[in-house]
């Protein structure tokens, strides 16, 4: 039987502030991505989240972002690569903090929104990203957009890398997400994204929003939880997966 990871990005709420379907979700995926404060999560929602994830034995992931609750770490910043390495280290280990106070181990670190972006096209940003991981655990892996800077500097720099590929979210020729300003970045047809998860796993290809197929390599699957049909479609993704004989598990 075929294996692939399932993510999703986890422990967004904040304050009074709730994001998402956490609970439910967890226990459908095999890893999670959670928010250590930069673009969203709080200490007690970290915490919960880790309590969530260790119950259910899933593998669990930073989801590091820039300092941007506002805009949810989704507006670019100018920011130098000595910052973006403190970003990194006061993130990750807030999380491992939570983390190893609970029994558990950070498996891996995938970064979130803008930061990820901008790492996916900018090799030094890439870099200082996958340093500063490697200097807090050599042994974490890095999960970047497939194909990317962010896979080619993690790889360069010692890392093991997961290549990610995103479920509901629409690809440029180029390999590249499709800004969530353009028409149609956002996949809303729960079949269609199934169908899509299909092609990538079994085939490693996935249509553009040109209409072209490109080559694509899945190690872990994103689904965003922030989205309101985010449980359905991760519970859609999983019954076209088994029933294709391919199973849900950690990349590890």
């Amino acid at each position: 039987m075929n294996k692939i990871d399932l993510n999703s990005d986890l422990g967004e709420s904040f304050g009074r502030y709730s994001c998402g379907n956490d609970y439910e979700i967890i226990k459908i995926i095999s890893s999670a991505n959670i928010a250590c404060g930069f673009h969203a999560g709080d200490p007690l929602v970290m915490e919960q989240t880790v309590k969530f994830a260790l119950n259910e034995g899933i593998a669990i992931g930073a989801h590091p972002g820039l300092p941007d609750l506002m805009g949810f770490g989704r507006r670019n910043m100018e920011l130098t690569l000595e910052e973006a390495r403190s970003y990194l280290i006061y993130q990750i280990g807030a999380l491992d903090g939570f983390v190893k106070a609970l029994g558990g181990k950070v498996q891996h670190v995938k970064p979130h929104g803008a930061l990820y972006n901008m790492a996916a096209s900018d090799y030094n940003l890439a870099r200082a990203i996958a340093e500063a991981i490697y200097d807090i655990n050599s042994e974490l892996v890095l999960v970047g957009l497939a194909n990317s800077e962010l896979i080619r500097a993690g790889e360069d720099v010692g890392l093991k890398v997961a290549n990610e590929v995103f479920a509901d979210r629409a690809y440029t020729k180029e390999g590249k997400l499709l800004s969530r300003r353009e028409s149609g970045a956002i996949i809303e047809d729960n079949d269609l994204v199934a169908k899509r998860v299909l092609k990538m796993v079994i085939e490693n290809k996935v249509k553009a929003i040109t209409g072209e197929e490109i080559e694509i390599k899945a190690d872990t699957i994103c689904v965003h939880g922030d989205t309101v049909t985010a449980l359905a479609l991760v519970e859609q993704i999983n019954q076209t997966l088994g029933e294709n004989d391919i199973e849900v598990a950690p990349f590890l």
